[in-house]
């Protein structure tokens, strides 16, 4: 996996709209699609992962400082420590549902951990022997969980649904090396990207949750696949690893734009901000968070709007 330089290659970016224009309460002004540091190089491991924002638009993302971690970072670039996991859990993907919940992958021992974030207590939600290792999440609107479960080793995967009560249902196995995935808007269709195999594909989920109608959105030719999320109109900003870019792609698998991230190795996205429209990329390289605006407010942040 290697970085290369794609600014010639980035379209023009658009005006920021008016709304953003002259709005004292978002700071000073910031062009579209440009990248800056958002903290310091070093600051988290390498195993940096996993970036979520809560409804107060701080970032937490794993692997602050030390592994087994989540580390809280504010707006503004400062971080801690804020709790560590018990025992040998190590989290990757972060997820927070409407009650303001989070959600995490713990790899290490095969759950999905669960934070009061008011008294920090974590307790084990879901824990399923049979996963390889639950990587990244996704939250339906009903707060459904979904799970990549990669096979590093031999280049397989699984996907997994969690119900609100913990239980687990295993939907797919024998797939590439599953890692970013999100839920459509809507919340009809569910999107998994495969690192190694560089497929991006789309399903559909059937009302009893199973999914359905598997079909290839994309196949990229070089450079690896990890983290994504979707903006409040369906399009997916995926971790590019080894291209140093997030790609910006269609529900129809268009790719639309690549936004180069400060270092050669993202791993994750999530979007926040006061707008929404701030996205917040994990790079491993560096070992930092990466920041830049966007056009259209990220889908998770709009659904923290619906739960005020």
């Amino acid at each position: 996996m290697t970085t290369r330089t794609f600014l010639q290659r980035l379209p023009i970016a658009f005006a920021a709209p008016a709304a953003f224009l002259g709005c004292s309460s978002l700071g000073p002004i910031e062009p579209l699609w440009t990248p800056r540091a958002l903290t310091q190089p070093g600051e988290f491991t390498p195993g940096i992962e996993g970036p979520c924002c809560d409804r107060d638009g701080n970032i937490y993302a794993v692997n602050f400082a030390r592994q087994q971690t989540i580390g809280k970072t504010t707006p503004d670039g400062r971080s801690e420590i804020f709790l560590t996991l018990p025992g040998k859990s190590t989290g990757n993907g972060i997820v927070f549902d409407r009650a303001g919940n989070m959600f995490i992958a713990d790899y290490a021992e095969h759950n999905v951990l669960r934070v009061d974030m008011k008294t920090k207590q974590i307790s084990v939600f879901a824990h399923q022997p049979q996963m390889n290792q639950p990587n990244d999440l996704a939250i339906a609107p009903d707060g459904t969980l979904f799970a990549s479960d990669p096979n590093w080793k031999e280049g397989t995967g699984q996907l997994w649904r969690i119900d609100r009560d913990g239980k687990t249902t295993r939907l797919a196995q024998g797939m590439g090396t599953t890692n970013g995935i999100d839920v459509s808007p809507d919340g009809k269709h569910l999107y998994v990207n495969e690192s190694v195999q560089r497929n991006l594909w789309a399903f559909d989920i059937a009302p009893d949750k199973s999914l359905t109608n598997k079909r290839l959105l994309r196949k990229f030719d070089d450079h690896g696949f990890d983290g994504q999320r979707c903006d409040v109109d369906g399009n997916l900003y995926i971790t590019r690893y080894g291209e140093g870019v997030v790609a910006v792609v269609s529900p129809k698998g268009e790719i639309l734009r690549k936004v180069p991230v400060l270092g050669a190795r993202p791993s994750n996205i999530c979007f926040g901000g006061p707008d929404g429209r701030t996205a917040y990329v994990t790079e491993v390289e560096h070992t930092r968070l990466v920041t830049f605006r966007t056009e259209r407010p990220g889908l998770a942040w709009s659904r923290w709007q619906g739960s005020k």
